[in-house]
């Protein structure tokens, strides 16, 4: 494709927090395309670990519209996620361009200028919805640069096959550390480092509960109830099968951090040193914004300050699903349908009537 496009809305990025928009976009009736560089659908979830599974049943990880099918074991699996989101995507026949890559975003008194490397999109708002799975996270640990061994994030960890026999480091404390300590430990010899001990949930709970305390802390600070605020938050650790097993195998303990790298491994705080052979990064993304750089909307710290969603400094601009400054647990399947829905409502307005 080249040449120019227009639209009344682009949204930029076609995993789960755009179809969600998709989708409320399409029942509104508003004149919008998705661009997704991806050259097939899910997102990121193609790209998640072999084993993954989400730690809340179907019914509580779907879309608006249509439930997620239900799944063996209770729990979804990767590939069960991927196949939901591309029928997903099938059922409301959602324009979606793939693969199509935004290099930038300009601002015109006509719209804003969604530049690709498949041509122009023209539009009068824009969501950007790109999420930060293809943006890991790697603390600043000294001495990193030194060790010889493997260091591979849980982006790009698929089994723990290739682990087997060695001596493995699983670093970071969420749903995500737990689940690939569980089935390392039973390969490899492992430690879990995290920064605080974890906290698990009882066995009869599941994530739910992480989203819906998650609301109740958002409405108690805006009701100014500091005192109410729940303990806990979605780092909790959900005990899904794997880590139950990991549990009565007693290997679910946990290290605080070392203190920096050497060839050969570790340095504990008390100066004593292990060797490692491998370190699984378990330690989260960071928000991929870069195609905002032009627009004069990122702060200092590569960050967007927003107002329900939309963007104080450009408000034809909207963020969708990257965490809870764009929506309480926006940044998941069971939490991006408000979200979702508040932002297309709030768009309408804006195209209706030229005011936010």
């Amino acid at each position: 494709m080249s040449g120019r496009v227009f639209r009344d809305v682009v949204v930029i990025g076609g995993g789960q927090s755009g179809l969600a928009a998709g989708y409320f976009l399409r029942r509104q009736g508003i004149d919008f395309e998705i661009l997704d560089a991806n050259d097939r659908p899910g997102g990121a979830w193609p790209d998640a670990w072999d084993s993954l599974r989400l730690f809340s049943p179907a019914q509580m990880s779907s879309l608006p519209g249509w439930p997620m099918p239900p799944s063996a074991g209770g729990y979804p699996t990767r590939d069960h996620v991927v196949d939901y989101l591309e029928q997903y995507e099938q059922r409301y026949s959602l324009p979606i361009q793939r693969p199509v890559r935004v290099r930038d975003i300009l601002s015109s008194p006509d719209g804003l200028s969604v530049r690709t490397d498949r041509g122009t999109w023209l539009a009068k708002a824009v969501i950007s919805a790109t999420g930060g799975a293809s943006q890991p996270y790697i603390p600043p640990y000294s001495g990193r640069a030194l060790f010889q061994g493997r260091q591979v994030h849980s982006s790009a960890y698929r089994s723990p096959d290739e682990f087997a026999g060695q001596r493995v480091l699983v670093v970071g404390g969420g749903n995500s550390g737990a689940q690939i300590l569980a089935e390392v430990s039973k390969v490899a010899e492992t430690a879990w480092v995290t920064l605080e001990p974890p906290r698990f949930l009882p066995d009869s709970v599941d994530g739910r509960v992480l989203f819906e305390r998650a609301t109740e802390r958002v409405r108690a600070q805006m009701e100014g109830r500091e005192a109410d605020l729940p303990k806990g938050g979605l780092g909790d650790i959900v005990m899904v099968p794997s880590v139950r097993e990991a549990r009565d195998l007693d290997v679910l303990y946990t290290v605080r951090p070392f203190s920096r790298f050497v060839a050969d491994g570790v340095v504990w705080p008390d100066g004593t040193r292990t060797a490692v052979d491998a370190v699984i990064w378990c330690t989260g993304f960071r928000a991929n914004l870069s195609h905002l750089a032009h627009l004069g909307v990122l702060t200092a710290e590569g960050h967007v300050a927003v107002e329900h969603g939309r963007a104080t400094r450009e408000r034809r601009l909207w963020l969708l699903g990257y965490g809870d400054w764009t929506g309480t647990a926006s940044a998941t399947l069971a939490g991006i349908t408000r979200s979702a829905r508040d932002t297309v409502h709030a768009i309408q307005h804006f195209l209706t009537t030229g005011r936010p």
